[in-house]
């Protein structure tokens, strides 16, 4: 009668403390993972550390020179978290010199028609050469027109990227890391560039690529000081990450 109530309570003593020691680990994980959870660096959003980017709407426009927040443009390379920022291609108004050929080049057949330049030729001969000098002007407008459609600059939460668009069976892909810049310079020339607000910038790195050049972009002094607060944003993240 003695022994059972002794055997309930030597039972209980020798497993409490098992009960407790496990109750004790738990907690200590719960707080190990919270605290890893605190330490490890916080992904902002643009917004939070670019006043460059704060006071610019999303692009919506494909067709523009200067596209910030762009939603619907991606790159071939582009990793599975990364996020454009910023999609640049030279300004319109370096495009006017190549249009202004073409225009009057469209009135050529025009003019040697009323010269008479072409007269010596038979009627069928003259319309076969007006049909091609039109297709040859067409195709010299398309290759011009998808030059500067493709070859744009764009800069991401990670890295800049050039895409040098070449012809439609060649283009060329350089990118650097954003810890990798050094130096950042915006440079307009002339009074046309300095009235319209577009320019170089130029970008030292310290990648394989020694500087990237954004020629020709729109509002170039802009660009500058987004390079530089991305800059402050990764170094930044390197700081918190050795921290933690």
């Amino acid at each position: 009668m003695v022994y059972y109530p002794l055997r309930r309570l030597f039972w209980t003593t020798a497993t409490m403390p098992d009960i407790f020691s496990s109750a004790t680990d738990t907690v200590k994980q719960v707080v190990a993972r919270k605290e890893a959870v605190q330490t490890q660096p916080s992904h902002r959003e643009v917004e939070d550390y670019s006043e460059v980017m704060r006071q610019e709407r999303e692009g919506k426009n494909p067709f523009a020179a200067f596209i910030p927040k762009p939603d619907s443009i991606s790159f071939d390379s582009q990793g599975a978290a990364e996020k454009v920022l910023l999609v640049l291609r030279r300004h319109p108004i370096t495009q006017v010199s190549w249009l202004f050929i073409v225009i009057l080049a469209a009135f050529a057949p025009i003019l040697f028609s009323l010269a008479g330049v072409l007269s010596f030729l038979p009627y069928n001969y003259r319309a076969v050469a007006v049909i091609g000098w039109y297709m040859l002007l067409t195709g010299y407008s398309l290759e011009k027109v998808l030059q500067w459609f493709f070859n744009v600059y764009i800069i991401t939460d990670e890295r800049i990227v050039d895409v040098d668009f070449i012809s439609l069976i060649y283009k060329n892909i350089s990118a650097a890391k954003i810890d990798k810049i050094e130096d950042v310079t915006a440079v307009t020339g002339g009074a046309i560039q300095s009235m319209v607000n577009f320019g170089t910038v130029r970008i030292q790195t310290a990648a394989e690529k020694n500087e990237f050049e954004f020629d020709e972009v729109p509002q170039p002094a802009k660009v500058t000081r987004f390079l530089n607060e991305l800059m402050l944003e990764e170094e930044r993240e390197k700081i918190e990450g050795r921290v933690s």
